[in-house]
């Protein structure tokens, strides 16, 4: 009773702070995206850094699900619901903040009567909407009674490379822009994949671990000891291509190359990446790579937690630091609209200033602080719904077989 009352209580104040969120998101809809710290040179902000850090959170939990089914893996096959669920959940809260930072809602609808199937965003659009189908027709088919096997392996071969897919694309948004150096590189795309496994792998055992405590599903402790042995390993591939891209990027000197990454070492961005790589990559491995560390529940949780923060300053230097130095000069009217007049006035060239600040206004964290909250609530409802409730009447069901049964009498 007890654990059913806190979890009553925390839906009360997730609901309270969802209800916050979409108070901010009506007054922005209604004064417009101005309300927002974001302008003409900083047009990228918390919003599309969430959208990616949820896009992120979502692997974790399919590509267990589904690697229990098409690589027959048993132990991994008892947490496929609870995993489908949080990835289900996280894309659609990547989805909203991506509605969210359109500014206009019913500006969607340009994407499908005016489809350009050559740009990276209309790709995301595509394979976020598979990926978000695949979620919710998997997790259906999981919570059928009689689930078909066959089905669900034949989901599953199509989830496991949409899951890596849909984060590849993502990354391909910012690694095409030859116009941002610190974006375009080949690497993005693996970044962008590693990243989102151990950030999703770590959010699921932090995820089991809760929904062990407050006694909505369970699982043997041998498992979440496997799931941080390859958390482990999913850190240290992230750590090696975080490596290999600033290596490349420091070796040449090259100095445009060299403004971008002074500024992720050095500059404003310095803060998070090198937050990313103590929190994110030297902690979590330091840990986790000794198995007694592993067998410790308490030790694997603070790394996960530690690794989703550590991921999550990733997605900030990343966006940020390429906004600061674009390696292309836009075009007049990219501006804050500062105007600085030619020095000889007979001649029509001007300079319109390029670079802006940009920080979160009240308005984005309110929103941002009710989305999350909101995905959270989504999540203890469908977990009750799912692993409670159709529990409960998987059990009632065979024990009315059994007792119906002749061989039970």
């Amino acid at each position: 009773m007890k654990n059913k009352a806190n979890i009553y209580c925390w839906m009360g104040a997730l609901g309270l702070l969802s209800l916050m969120g979409f108070g901010a998101l009506g007054y922005q809809l209604v004064n417009g995206l101005g309300v927002t710290g974001m302008n003409n040179a900083v047009s990228w902000g918390l919003y599309i850094t969430m959208f990616m850090f949820f896009v992120g959170l979502s692997a974790g939990g399919l590509i267990v699900s589904s690697s229990a089914t098409v690589f027959n893996i048993p132990a991994f096959k008892v947490v496929a619901k609870p995993a489908t669920i949080l990835s289900t959940v996280c894309i659609m809260v990547a989805g909203i903040f991506i509605m969210v930072d359109i500014g206009s809602p019913e500006r969607v609808l340009n994407l499908i009567l005016h489809s350009q199937f050559k740009s990276p965003l209309m790709w995301d659009v595509c394979v976020i909407t598979l990926y978000l189908t695949i979620n919710v027709t998997y997790l259906y088919l999981m919570t059928r009674p009689s689930s078909d096997q066959k089905k669900l392996k034949v989901m599953s071969s199509i989830a496991l490379p949409v899951a890596i897919l849909v984060h590849s694309v993502t990354a391909w948004i910012f690694g095409l822009q030859i116009a941002r150096e610190g974006w375009h590189s080949a690497l993005m795309a693996p970044l962008f994949v590693a990243s989102a496994l151990d950030s999703g792998l770590a959010l699921l055992i932090i995820v089991l671990v809760l929904l062990i405590k407050y006694k909505l599903f369970t699982v043997d402790k041998k498992l979440i000891t496997s799931l941080a042995g390859l958390l482990v390993t999913c850190v240290a591939v992230d750590a090696y291509f975080v490596f290999s891209e600033i290596l490349t990027m420091l070796y040449p000197q090259e100095e445009s190359v060299m403004l971008v990454l002074d500024e992720m070492l050095k500059g404003s961005m310095a803060p998070f990446f090198w937050g990313e790589v103590i929190l994110g990559f030297v902690i979590p491995l330091a840990i986790l790579l000794f198995r007694k560390n592993r067998e410790k529940t308490g030790l694997i949780i603070f790394s996960s937690v530690l690794i989703v923060i550590g991921v999550f300053f990733k997605r900030v230097w990343l966006l940020f630091t390429s906004f600061i130095y674009p390696h292309v000069e836009g075009a007049p009217g990219i501006t804050l609209g500062k105007y600085l007049p030619g020095e000889n006035p007979n001649v029509v060239p001007h300079f319109w200033l390029l670079h802006g600040q940009y920080a979160p206004t009240l308005i984005e964290l309110m929103i941002v602080v009710g989305m999350i909250a909101f995905g959270t609530l989504l999540f203890i409802v469908l977990s009750r719904k799912i692993l409670i409730e159709k529990a409960q009447e998987t059990k009632r069901t065979n024990q009315n077989q059994s007792f119906e049964s002749p061989t039970a009498v």
